[in-house]
């Protein structure tokens, strides 16, 4: 009896497809090493609830919308963000600015905590190039200080005037929550996010409400080499979906380590995170990883507290993924050698 020989079996094209979109998954355990990137403060207290937009025409306005775009931006992009709560300070705009003689040194009268504590803030001035002004024509708001140069107008935040000039304030940034960016919605540039306004609304009436970004960089090591370099990992799907695994995991040791063991969630969304992180850890086969979080170019407000971490301006820890759940040790910083002592 003659059969007919079998025709080879080929995969269906959309299979073909899905494969070619998803990251090689990693047939060796992985160890990664996580530092920050870059980090920016955003103060989302000027775009909670639900705001009109903003008039591009007035100098603040023009604020405003930049912040917002930075977090449109940050929707379509794998990173981590904290929401962080600081002491509420004000401008006090019952007073004058005042400013040095022969100097461009500016003095701020400041309303701080609650109680509106009268305080100054003495800041010197550098001229931006477009400037055809020596000095500004300077105009006080309750939220913001406009410097007209002539040639151009800055806006600057009463907190973009706290971290970025001394003053004796050392007041650490308060980490309240962890999450994740991506979101294809955009909603918390927009206000719209409940998680985030929820904390808006508990805490808006002493302190004020940031929005900490981190690009994190990830440094994996294996008997094959980092994933993120493999070509097939090159295709824009494979390395967003690569990136995601990354964040998810590296988002779990920051929550539990800032917001600790039962950070406020509900039960469905532990029961997906636990799911997710049991997936992403099965894919990348990661043994366990080392977050050294410093935050660069963030000036004074560079130092991180929360209920459970003391506030320092790095924070190493140690993670591992076990169950669907992030194991986070705190590690002690490596010490300065001594001067002067011979090796």
């Amino acid at each position: 009896m003659h059969l007919p020989e079998l025709a080879a079996q080929t995969m269906q094209p959309q299979l073909v497809a899905m494969s070619a979109t998803l990251p090689q998954p990693p047939s060796a355990p992985q160890n990664w090493a996580v530092t920050v990137a870059d980090a920016k403060y955003h103060w989302y207290d000027l775009i909670a609830g639900f705001p009109q937009v903003p008039d591009i025409r007035d100098p603040i306005g023009r604020y405003q919308r930049r912040m917002q775009f930075d977090l449109e931006s940050a929707a379509a992009k794998r990173m981590v963000y904290c929401v962080v709560t600081r002491p509420r300070v004000r401008f006090d705009t019952s007073r004058n600015v005042q400013w040095g003689f022969f100097s461009l040194k500016l003095t701020l009268p400041l309303l701080v905590g609650v109680g509106e504590l009268r305080e100054n803030l003495t800041i010197e001035l550098k001229v931006p190039f477009a400037a055809t002004m020596k000095k500004p024509t300077v105009t006080l708001s309750e939220n913001f200080v406009t410097l007209n140069w002539g040639g151009l107008v800055e806006a600057l935040s009463i907190h973009d005037v706290l971290q970025n000039y001394e003053n004796g304030m050392k007041i650490p940034s308060k980490v309240v929550y962890v999450g994740q960016t991506w979101d294809p919605a955009a909603r918390l540039s927009k206000g719209r996010l409940p998680e985030v306004q929820r904390l808006h609304q508990q805490h808006s009436e002493h302190h004020d409400t940031l929005i900490l970004v981190l690009q994190m960089a990830v440094e994996a090591s294996s008997e094959l080499g980092d994933p993120s370099q493999w070509p097939h990992n090159q295709s824009e799907q494979a390395a967003d979906a690569l990136a995601g695994d990354r964040v998810e995991m590296i988002s779990a040791a920051l929550m539990r380590y800032f917001e600790g063991a039962t950070p406020r969630r509900n039960h469905e969304e532990k029961t997906l995170r636990n799911a997710r992180l049991r997936e992403a850890q099965l894919s990348q086969q990661l043994e366990d990883m080392q977050i050294d979080l410093q935050l660069p170019d963030t000036g004074n407000y560079r130092y991180l507290v929360s209920e459970h971490a003391s506030s320092a301006q790095r924070h190493l820890l140690r993670c591992a993924i076990v169950e669907g759940e992030a194991i986070v040790t705190r590690c002690e910083l490596p010490s300065k050698a001594a001067k002067g002592v011979a090796a």
